[in-house]
């Protein structure tokens, strides 16, 4: 259903991506160490990334240090369930497209480009977010 999904949203740009979700579902096969959900969660990351055209691996990569060093530096500064769910949508964004940036000019890619639609998604995953 995520891949029909996936490419029903490469062609409507007023389809979210659903990145934040697959980082909900990452995260929390990494906690509960359910190799089962990694496994799917992994190969429709690999999806995504094959579909929009990213290096191999950098969500995987992005994600893994996501959950490791940062959100959790976002739940010791941040109290409110609401405002961790809504740093995490804006760094799963936002930090992906800084970390493209990097690997972009590591291996001399052609840089990203940001658009208005981002913010949408930004919108729309965090309230899909808050609902999880």
């Amino acid at each position: 259903m995520f891949l029909v999904y996936t490419a029903l949203s490469g062609i409507y740009l007023f389809l979210p991506p659903l990145l934040t979700v697959l980082y909900f579902y990452f995260s929390k096969a990494l906690k509960k160490e359910q190799t089962s959900v990694l496994i799917l969660t992994i190969f429709c990351l690999l999806f995504f990334e094959s579909e929009n055209s990213y290096v191999l691996f950098s969500t995987i990569i992005y994600f893994s240090i996501l959950h490791k060093y940062i959100v959790p530096k976002i739940t010791q500064s941040f109290s409110c369930v609401t405002c961790i769910n809504f740093m995490i949508v804006l760094f799963v964004y936002v930090g992906f497209f800084l970390f493209y940036s990097f690997l972009s000019n590591i291996f001399l890619f052609a840089l990203p480009a940001i658009n208005y639609y981002v913010i949408y998604y930004i919108v729309i995953e965090f309230l899909i977010l808050s609902i999880l």
